[in-house]
């Protein structure tokens, strides 16, 4: 007897199975991902992984732990990571307080731990103090013993035991020197990055490497050293935007960079305030052959 049914039964069987197997799959019996790896998650969700850390990290400064989390994400590089991400953030019309923490995260694991200088001893902390003396032991005459006389000595004085005069005696006892102390050194305090920062230079810059014209930024402390986590704000005609020194950490800790357009007008302040910088506009600069290319301002603050 010939089967006139042809192969369309055995296609509503396999589209039947394959339905009924991602019913099951997705609704009867998901799968449940239990003590996973952060590395595997979404990129999104790393994102706000890392974001917490950066939250928790301003909040209680500790660093390790910071970095034993992100060490869970295996990242290759994960102050660059960071700092990416920061920008990211800001251009994306993100939270500016996600941004810098962010940021001050990156800042933080690119420089590393910093050691800690050991804690004096007690008799240095205390130049006042006097050391124990512990007395060296005496060879004394069986002959003489009963003649020797000691006065009680107060600790840390300096006193000579003198014996009473005898013909059998003929050695003196010669007192242990006290030891001298050193004065420790005064600790000069270095500048912190609290003191307010004001503007130093001011400079149009013609660098043919750089492709757009740019505000650069550079936050210096008293002492010369990048002042990372520094925020700046740029205005212009109907806008304004936010950035922060330290989240192109390859480019320097205290450096931070905003492209402009050509034909529109700047102004720039630090957004814990001080100085206005106006009437900063994109300019070319022209080469030796006569091409012509954008230059860029360069705006130094440091810390009186």
């Amino acid at each position: 007897m010939r089967d006139e049914r042809g192969p369309w039964y055995l296609i509503t069987g396999l589209v039947l199975g394959i339905a009924l197997g991602l019913f099951y799959s997705w609704v009867v019996s998901p799968v449940e991902y239990v003590d996973t790896s952060p590395a595997s998650l979404r990129t999104d969700f790393k994102d706000q992984y890392r974001a917490l850390i950066a939250a928790a990290f301003v909040a209680d400064g500790n660093l390790a732990r910071a970095q034993a989390r992100l060490n869970l994400l295996a990242d290759v590089d994960e102050a660059r990571t960071l700092a990416e991400q920061a920008q990211r953030s800001l251009a994306e019309g993100g939270s500016p307080q996600e941004a810098q923490d962010l940021g001050i995260l990156a800042v933080a694991v690119g420089q590393g731990p910093t050691p800690l200088t050991p804690s004096s001893t007690p008799a240095e902390a205390s130049p006042t103090s006097k050391p124990r003396i512990s007395p060296s032991p005496l060879t004394v005459n069986p002959e003489v013993s009963s003649t020797l006389t000691s006065t009680p000595v107060p600790l840390g004085t300096e006193a000579a035991l003198t014996p009473l005069p005898s013909a059998n005696q003929s050695s003196e006892i010669t007192p242990t020197p006290l030891p001298s102390f050193v004065p420790l050194p005064t600790r000069t305090p270095t500048p912190t990055s609290e003191a307010p920062l004001v503007l130093q230079d001011r400079t149009f810059v013609c660098d043919q490497k750089l492709t757009d014209p740019l505000i650069q930024v550079l936050a210096e402390d008293a002492a010369g050293r990048p002042v990372p986590s520094v925020e700046v704000v740029v205005n212009w005609e109907g806008g304004e935007d936010h950035f922060f020194t330290g989240l192109k950490p390859e480019l320097g800790l205290g450096y931070a960079d905003f492209t402009m357009t050509p034909g529109v007008e700047y102004t720039l302040r630090l957004a814990e305030g001080g100085q206005i910088i106006s009437d900063l506009t994109p300019a070319e600069c022209e080469t030796e052959s006569g091409s012509r290319y954008w230059g860029s301002w360069l705006l130094i603050f440091v810390q009186p």
